[in-house]
């Protein structure tokens, strides 16, 4: 009996810990005055990874690594196959937590946490690069957030992935996440980090492997591939699986969209789009005065939403929002 009892509580701990993977955080604090009580990361992972307190406190401390004393680390076991936000903390209080930039946050609902999702179950230990405090990036990095809309696809079990030049082209280690239900929002996301000033080639897959490409149309294609340039943390724009634009965008009319309210504008930090009625589905572009894409979401059932200026530097820019097959486009002024 005595044997049984010890091979169950073994069976236990294997399974447990299968499920299992480590997560390396960390932050650069470089031109960050460090508050003598520590610099700390919290988040919806901290229960999990078996932190006191439960999640959303301040409890975890970072260590001060010492390759580079700007940098403050550590790693944690957590659940692989989930999708965890999180922020930094400069001292012990919450009010103290970093300003996260438009670009890197969660984004739904007005939500401006980091996020990552973890897929992997391989021997490593998964790590983005120690982020600039309240940044969009590690150091000498540049963001880049892709979308591919897959409405007009059936989605393989194997998850959606981008892969190119960025990460060798390797079809199966970069899997994009969906914050809604899929059966409802077919828009699929990832953030990555790339050099700047480089020009990269990439492809989305409806699965896991290269067989499983999208076929890039030749108006849009660079080597039979998608192209960008990091000049600028990226939001991409949301393009169709195997096409050049949204899904759809083909049938969409220059005309403005039911009446809407934009206020105020000019603005030091943010504006609110409101409409006279809800909007079922809609994209969100901001563009510069160079035509360059530097914000991108979605909104859904919502009958306003805010704009931030984020990193946004003074100057003006082209709202478009496109939402059932019509399109509206405003100037915002930022001061």
């Amino acid at each position: 009996m005595k044997k049984v009892f010890l091979i169950l509580i073994a069976s236990v701990l294997v399974s447990g810990s299968a499920f299992a993977k480590k997560v390396k955080f960390a932050v650069d604090m470089s031109g960050v005055t460090v508050s003598p009580l520590g610099v700390r990361v919290t988040g919806d992972f901290q229960t999990a990874a078996g932190f006191p307190g439960g999640d959303w406190t301040t409890n975890t401390l970072l260590t001060q690594e010492t390759a580079d004393t700007n940098i403050y680390s550590t790693v944690v076991d957590i659940p692989a196959f989930a999708k965890y936000e999180y922020k930094f903390v400069n001292g012990d209080q919450f009010y103290e937590a970093e300003f996260v930039p438009l670009e890197s946050r969660v984004g739904y609902n007005f939500n401006d946490n980091r996020w990552i999702y973890i897929d992997s179950l391989a021997n490593d230990t998964t790590f983005v690069g120690a982020i600039r405090f309240a940044g969009n990036a590690p150091k000498n990095k540049k963001l880049v957030r892709f979308y591919v809309d897959m409405q007009n696809e059936t989605v393989s079990s194997n998850g959606v992935h981008v892969a190119g030049s960025f990460q060798s082209w390797n079809a199966a280690s970069t899997i994009m996440y969906t914050f809604s239900d899929p059966s409802a929002v077919s828009v699929y996301e990832v953030i990555a980090y790339v050099d700047s000033l480089s020009t990269y080639e990439y492809k989305f897959y409806n699965g896991n492997a290269l067989i499983n490409t999208e076929i890039v149309p030749g108006a849009c294609a660079t080597n039979s591939n998608r192209s960008f340039t990091s000049v600028n943390d990226t939001l991409m724009s949301t393009v169709c699986f195997s096409a050049c634009s949204a899904c759809g965008s083909t049938s969409i009319a220059e005309e403005t969209v039911a009446s809407f309210k934009f206020y105020p504008n000019p603005t030091d930090d943010q504006s609110v789009f409101m409409f006279d009625v809800p909007i079922n589905k809609a994209s969100v572009f901001v563009y510069d005065v160079a035509g360059r894409l530097v914000q991108n979401f979605n909104i859904s059932n919502q009958s306003n939403f805010t704009l931030q200026r984020g990193a946004l530097s003074a100057g003006i820019y082209t709202i478009t929002v496109d939402a059932e097959n019509t399109r509206s486009n405003v100037k915002w002024i930022i001061k």
